[in-house]
């Protein structure tokens, strides 16, 4: 197994702080396996609140059951799938505010939960938990992280064919059973089964609500529910469009990203890396891999959008800190890119203080103040250079 120190040390840090911390991430992302790192068993009390036995006794008498073990750190394991927990906590954490007193593990987003920002504001401390990201995989194994993607198990599967086996049993385990009992609906899983696969044929297009839904015989409001499920779950991204103070007619629609390009080719039907480079998402795929490591990287410190006129200027990525488009980016899959004249109108239009084009492997060089980089460096040099100077 790969540990994850750099999240083992945030998480220890707030829970220092803060007397519940909320770790989320989708299904499988190694969240069960983080919180076991950082306790002995000695010193923490794991409940999964997916096991009917925890269920009926929280249902019995919910506060008896979390004050059950004051001494240690109580884990709570798919929190989501019991909301009265949030306001029982509520109870208890007003009562006694100390440190580390709760760890609460979730594979929904808290803004679809009901409950969670009504019971738990200014209590509760959130933290993310993505897929391995490149720099901990190591840049030599680039290649295979971005065909395999981040799931632990996926990517450290002994090969290409057990890689596929198991990212196809949990897009089946999601679609059929995962995605009702996280959010506790009944949706249908045929429809989210296709409209899954519309959008990994559309990664990194602009999002078209009313026409997914013609195609799949729904209203454009279904579409954005279900959408909304995904990305509440963790499992796709939308990229919204930066437009603010410039006088040219823009593109209002977000973009359509998956977290994980494991599970985008896997919808894809794409098993081996010889054919993802010889399939026609090969470019968008490579686009979705350097946006969703940039994010993780980031972790927040700036937002991002993508940028694009009616007038032909256009970047795959923006970097704005606060109201300022700060770095431009434009992503390619070829390492001898050319600069296309939409990236240079881009610049003159958001006045961005870096610029790169990012490629997969390219010798690091600069020209008319546009940097041409790998992702591997842009990762480990770039940021750090580009956060430090704010």
């Amino acid at each position: 197994m790969i540990k994850r120190q750099i999240y083992i040390d945030i998480l220890r840090r707030k829970l220092s702080l803060n007397p519940a911390v909320v770790l989320l991430g989708p299904r499988q992302v190694g969240k069960t396996t983080l919180a076991r790192s950082i306790y002995s068993e000695n010193e923490m009390a794991y409940y999964d609140l997916e096991s009917p036995n925890v269920l009926n006794a929280l249902k019995l008498d919910i506060e008896a059951f979390l004050q059950q073990k004051k001494d240690k750190l109580i884990v709570l394991d798919e929190v989501q799938t019991h909301p009265p927990i949030f306001s029982a906590l509520r109870s208890i954490i007003d009562v006694n505010r100390k440190a580390g007193k709760f760890l609460l593990l979730g594979s929904a987003h808290p803004s679809l939960v009901k409950g969670v920002s009504e019971s738990l504001a200014g209590r509760i401390s959130y933290m993310e938990l993505s897929p391995l990201n490149l720099l901990e995989v190591g840049a030599e194994n680039q290649h295979k992280h971005w065909f395999r993607g981040g799931f632990p198990l996926a990517y450290l599967a002994e090969n290409e064919e057990t890689f596929s086996e198991w990212m196809m049993d949990y897009i089946k385990a999601y679609i059929e059973r995962d995605v009702n009992l996280l959010f506790n609906l009944n949706l249908n899983h045929i429809l989210i089964r296709r409209l899954w696969t519309m959008l990994a044929h559309l990664n990194g297009s602009l999002l078209n609500s009313s026409e997914l839904g013609r195609s799949l015989g729904v209203s454009s409001n279904t579409v954005n529910y279900y959408i909304e499920i995904l990305e509440g779950a963790f499992l796709i991204k939308r990229l919204q469009p930066w437009y603010a103070n410039v006088g040219k007619r823009l593109v209002k629609s977000p973009k359509i990203y998956f977290t994980d390009t494991g599970l985008l080719h896997t919808i894809l039907g794409i098993k081996k890396l010889d054919a993802l480079n010889l399939h026609p998402i090969v470019g968008a795929s490579w686009e979705n891999y350097v946006i969703q490591q940039i994010h993780i990287i980031l972790e927040g410190k700036l937002d991002m959008f993508f940028y694009r006129t009616h007038h032909g200027s256009e970047l795959d990525l923006v970097l704005v800190n606060g109201v300022k488009p700060l770095v431009g980016i434009e992503i390619k899959n070829s390492n001898s890119p050319t600069i296309s004249k939409g990236f240079y109108l881009s610049i003159e239009d958001l006045k961005t203080e870096y610029n790169f084009i990012i490629t997969q492997s390219a010798t690091y060089f600069e020209t008319k103040g546009i940097k041409i980089c790998s992702l591997a460096d842009f990762l480990t040099y770039e940021i750090d250079k580009i956060l430090n100077d704010l």
